[in-house]
C-alpha cells in the first residue's frame, strides 16, 4: 500500500511513558485512513479524546496543569497565546506552584510535629516566619489569580465592544476590520438586533470585537432586546470603541457621546471614539469636533484615544489597530511571565487564598496548631488540585479534562 518509516520507542522513554509506535507515511488521506481500517482489522483501537496526553500525565511524564497545556497549544491560533500555552507545557507554572505548595509543606510538617509534644508545650514552627510565609505565598497566589483576566485575554481575545448609535458605522468597521461582509450593513436603523463577534489577530495578539446593536431610543421589542444586550455587553468588554457619526450636528453628537461614556468603567476599561464618515464633512468642523470630545471626556478623569474615520474608505483604520495594540501591548511585551488562562486553575487559587488567609487569622488569634494546619492543607490541597495529586475524583476530573483534547493526542 505504501512505503512507511515506522518508529519504535521503548518505555520510559516516550510521550505516553509507555511502549509506543509511530507510523509515517506519505500525505495521502486514503494512505492514513486505509492504514487505520488494517490497524482496527489487527485488533487496535481508536484513541479516545486525549488518551495519550492521560497516558502521559498518568505515567507521571507531566503533571495535570502540562497536561492541559497540550490542548492549548494546539488550540493556539496567535503568538501571545502559543507562548503561554508553551511555557505552561515547559512546567513554568507547575514550577511556581510546586515551589509554593513545598514550603506549605514543611511548615504545616512542623506545626503537626508540634501535636505530637503536645503535653511539653514547644514550637517548632516559628510563629513569625509562618506569617511571613503565609503573607509571601498568598501574595503569590493573588498575584497569579489576578493574571486570569489578562490570561483569558491572551487565550480567547481581548473583548472589545463597538458601540454607538444607529446608523454610524459600527457594522461597516466590523467589516472593515474583518476584510469580509460579516455584518449586515443598510441604511435602515436598527439593522443590528443581535451582538455580532470576531476574532481578529492584530500583531500577535487576539481581539474578539463585537458589534452591538445600535443605541436609541425605541419601542420596538426585538431592537429593545439588542439594545439592553448591547449595554451588558459594554460592561463586559475591557476596550469600548465609541462610534460618532461626525455628519451629526453638534448636539446630537454631544448626546450620544454622553451615552457611550456613562457606561465606560474607567477604572478598569479603555475608551477608544471613533469620529466617523470626516470625510463627508469640513476639516474645521473635524476639528472642533475633537476638541469638543477632549473636553468632554476630561470631565470623567481619563483621556480617550480619539481616531478620526471614514470606515467605507478605509481611513483611519492603520490608527485604530495601532490604538488597540498600544493599549494592550503589555500583553505582547511579557516575554516568560506566568498567566492563568484555565478557569480551574483560576477558581483552585481563588480557594488557596481563602484558606491562607483563615490560616493568617488563626495564627494571629493564637488558636490552637491543629486548626492552624488544618487551613494550611487545605491550601495545599487546592494547589494539588491544579497539579494532579490527591485529586478527589480521579475519574471524573480527568475525563473532564482531556475530553476537549483532540483525538490521537
Amino acid at each position: 500500500m505504501d512505503d512507511v518509516l515506522v518508529s519504535v520507542f521503548r518505555a520510559p522513554h516516550s510521550y505516553t511513558g509507555e511502549d509506543s509506535v509511530e507510523i509515517s507515511c506519505h500525505a495521502s488521506r486514503y494512505i492514513g485512513e486505509e492504514i487505520v481500517r488494517r490497524l482496527l482489522a489487527a485488533g487496535c483501537r481508536m484513541a479516545e479524546p486525549g488518551e495519550f496526553t492521560r497516558r502521559a500525565f498518568l505515567n507521571g511524564k507531566m503533571d495535570l496543569a502540562q497536561a492541559e497545556a497540550v490542548a492549548d497549544v494546539i488550540s493556539s491560533t496567535s503568538a501571545a497565546a502559543h507562548r503561554v500555552a508553551f511555557n505552561q507545557l515547559r512546567g513554568g507554572f507547575s514550577s511556581e506552584l510546586s515551589a509554593l505548595r513545598g514550603e506549605l509543606v514543611e511548615m504545616t510538617s512542623l506545626l503537626e510535629l508540634e501535636l505530637d509534644f503536645s503535653e511539653e508545650d514547644v514550637e517548632f514552627a516559628d510563629r513569625e516566619r509562618l506569617l511571613s510565609l503565609i503573607d509571601r505565598t498568598r501574595s503569590h497566589v493573588d498575584r497569579l489569580a489576578a493574571s486570569f483576566k489578562d490570561g483569558n485575554a491572551i487565550k480567547n481575545g481581548v473583548p472589545v465592544a463597538i458601540v454607538g448609535a444607529a446608523n454610524v458605522g459600527k457594522s461597516t468597521l466590523l467589516n472593515a476590520l474583518v476584510g469580509d461582509d460579516r455584518a449586515l450593513v443598510s441604511e435602515v436603523a436598527g439593522t443590528t438586533r443581535d451582538t455580532i463577534e470576531e476574532v481578529i489577530n492584530l500583531d500577535g495578539l487576539l481581539f474578539r470585537f463585537i458589534d452591538t446593536a445600535g443605541i436609541r431610543e425605541t419601542s420596538e421589542t426585538v431592537e429593545r432586546m439588542g439594545i439592553e444586550r448591547t449595554f451588558r455587553k459594554i460592561s463586559e468588554a475591557e476596550i469600548v470603541v465609541g462610534v460618532l457619526d461626525a455628519t451629526f450636528d453638534e448636539s446630537d453628537l454631544l448626546n450620544n457621546l454622553k451615552l457611550i461614556v456613562e457606561k465606560v468603567d474607567v477604572a478598569v476599561q479603555k475608551l477608544v471614539i471613533c469620529l466617523n464618515k470626516v470625510d463627508l464633512v469640513a476639516d474645521a468642523m473635524v476639528n472642533k469636533f475633537v476638541i469638543m470630545i477632549n473636553e468632554f471626556v476630561s470631565r470623567f478623569d481619563f483621556k480617550a484615544v480619539i481616531v478620526k474615520s471614514a470606515f467605507k474608505r478605509q481611513i483611519g483604520l492603520p490608527e485604530l489597530r495601532s490604538a488597540l495594540i498600544s493599549l494592550k501591548s503589555h500583553l505582547l511585551d511579557c516575554g516568560d511571565s506566568t498567566f492563568v488562562t484555565n478557569e480551574r486553575h483560576y477558581q483552585a487559587l481563588l480557594k488557596t487564598s481563602s484558606s491562607l488567609a483563615n490560616a493568617r487569622r488563626a495564627l494571629t488569634s493564637g488558636v490552637y496548631s491543629d486548626l492552624v494546619a488544618e487551613d494550611l492543607r487545605l491550601a495545599i490541597s487546592s494547589l494539588n488540585q491544579i497539579l494532579g495529586q490527591d485529586l478527589i475524583d480521579p475519574e471524573t476530573v480527568l475525563h473532564s479534562i482531556f475530553r476537549r483534547h483532540c483525538i490521537g493526542k
